[in-house]
């Protein structure tokens, strides 16, 4: 994969916004000890951000930077209203679960910091295709924090009771999604590392052989 590939879709195994950045951690530990609640944080994360950003690419740059930001801030939250309406009818549980971090969503920092950082840098094209792995990143730590916490802490998968022998009622609380999100990122650094290792190996040998 060449580096334009991996600058484009590196947001999801290569440079993981919760993972890698630490970004959007909170609603993670907190609110993810259960499924039902991972998908109605993806659901919120992907829609607000991905709607927002897109809208936001339109600002025009010339602005002063501070005009910029609060204009985004203002855009995702426009962009709230709608997708927290849509939320309380398919998700109407989970809602009252996730609280403030529903609403702290729309300012989250790959809306408010990466916009300018990264996004509006890049070809209209290429910002959506890295904004969409950017989210996807996201959503599969939430998606498997969710499913992982609620198999142990409650020996349930999407509240069906599964047979297991032993609980962790840890993992419910929020001290219990910080500790498993710190063996999450521990285990992602390790394997992406083991991987570029890999790689820079094979590179070696390539070189090698070519001369």
């Amino acid at each position: 994969m060449n580096k334009h590939k991996k600058a484009l879709m590196g947001g999801i195994l290569g440079e993981n916004i919760v993972l890698s950045g630490l970004m959007v951690i909170s609603p993670v530990i907190v609110c993810g000890d259960t499924l039902k609640n991972a998908w109605a944080l993806i659901y919120a994360f992907s829609a607000i951000t991905f709607i927002s950003v897109l809208i936001s690419s339109f600002v025009p740059s010339k602005l002063p930077y501070t005009v910029k930001i609060i204009i985004y801030a203002v855009i995702s939250a426009v962009v709230y209203i709608p997708v927290r309406l849509t939320a309380s009818v398919i998700y109407p549980d989970s809602i009252s679960r996730i609280g403030i971090f529903f609403p702290l969503i729309a300012v989250n920092s790959l809306i408010v910091l990466q916009t300018e950082a990264k996004f509006f840098r890049m070809k209209k094209a290429d910002m959506i295709v890295s904004l969409f792995f950017c989210i996807l990143g996201f959503d599969a730590v939430m998606l498997i924090t969710g499913l992982l916490r609620e198999l142990l802490a409650y020996g349930t998968i999407n509240n069906r009771i599964v047979d297991i022998n032993t609980l962790i009622d840890g993992l419910s609380k929020p001290f219990g999604g910080f500790i498993f999100l710190g063996l999450m990122c521990g285990a992602y650094r390790w394997i992406r590392s083991f991987f570029r290792n890999e790689s820079n190996e094979v590179r070696s040998d390539n070189d090698v052989s070519g001369q």
